[in-house]
């Protein structure tokens, strides 16, 4: 693949969120001030709609508990930068070599107050010709998940993590199926070759730590609607992936994150 389209995020002195197509792609704040990460798999035929969301609420926070916006007023320190580049490979990933197709710049003067979250957002058209993703199809939830839902959601997860505890992968990779195959068009590779690795991965982290997945807990599951609605990200109370593995003597623990399309009485795993 000669050329990769990549969203770059930058903040300084804030907190910054960047969205592509309504799905939450990064955040940067003073600990992590720069991301670049590749976004074929969210890009749409025609236009897109790239935004940046400025001090952006908690990733877990129900949108009808939401306090009011916060009233703040700049320092002059404050900025944050999101730019859509088409660098060519091996070449860096900035505007002085990349073709830059979008960008948003937040910069305010000192003293000038805003509201917090503030969202800023530009439409763009992106050279894109990738088949139709499956989550434009999905069905919208405009609003909060049903109790139904949610329940069927925790089940769908406890399903996955008992397979995976067992050393087992079948029942997540054929949750994943759709995913895997829209990763591999995205980044022109082969579907089996990256099928193989994903299970692989699994496999040699059970086999060589045991990995043992605990089922997330039903009233700690918070189902966030991304794309419109159109998909459901699986997330802890944290605002980190639902389900994850049980930490190793070092504390370190395997996520998975799992964006999700309810479809024909079922989950299927999209992103």
């Amino acid at each position: 693949m000669e050329r990769l389209l990549v969203l770059k995020l930058e903040a300084n002195g804030c907190e910054a969120e960047a969205l592509l197509n309504g799905i939450p792609i990064t955040r940067c704040d003073d600990a992590r001030p720069r991301s670049v990460i590749p976004v074929h798999e969210y890009t749409l035929q025609g236009e897109n709609r790239l935004e940046l969301v400025i001090f952006p609420r908690p990733a877990a926070e129900p949108a009808a508990a939401a306090p009011a916006k916060l009233r703040l007023i700049a320092t002059g320190h404050e900025s944050a930068h999101l730019r859509i580049l088409l660098p060519r490979a091996g070449s860096p990933v900035d505007e002085g070599s990349a073709r830059s197709l979008g960008q948003i710049d937040w910069q305010p003067a000192a003293d000038i107050p805003f509201l917090a979250p503030l969202s800023l957002t530009q439409d763009l058209t992106l050279p894109v010709s990738f088949p139709r993703w499956r989550w434009l199809d999905a069905p919208m939830h405009q609003e909060a998940p049903s109790a139904e839902l949610h329940a069927q959601c925790a089940a769908f997860l406890a399903t996955l993590a008992e397979d995976l505890s067992r050393g087992q992968t079948d029942v997540f990779m054929n949750a994943c199926r759709l995913r895997t195959e829209e990763l591999a068009a995205a980044y022109q590779r082969n579907v089996e070759t990256e099928r193989n690795r994903l299970r692989e991965a699994l496999l040699e982290g059970y086999a060589s730590q045991g990995l043992q997945w605990p089922a997330p807990k039903a009233e700690e599951l918070f189902l966030r609607p991304l794309a419109n609605g159109r998909m459901l990200e699986a997330l802890g109370p944290d605002g980190a992936p639902a389900l994850q593995s049980a930490p190793d003597e070092e504390g370190k623990s395997w996520a998975l994150p799992l964006r999700l399309a309810w479809v024909e009485n079922r989950f299927y795993v999209l992103r």
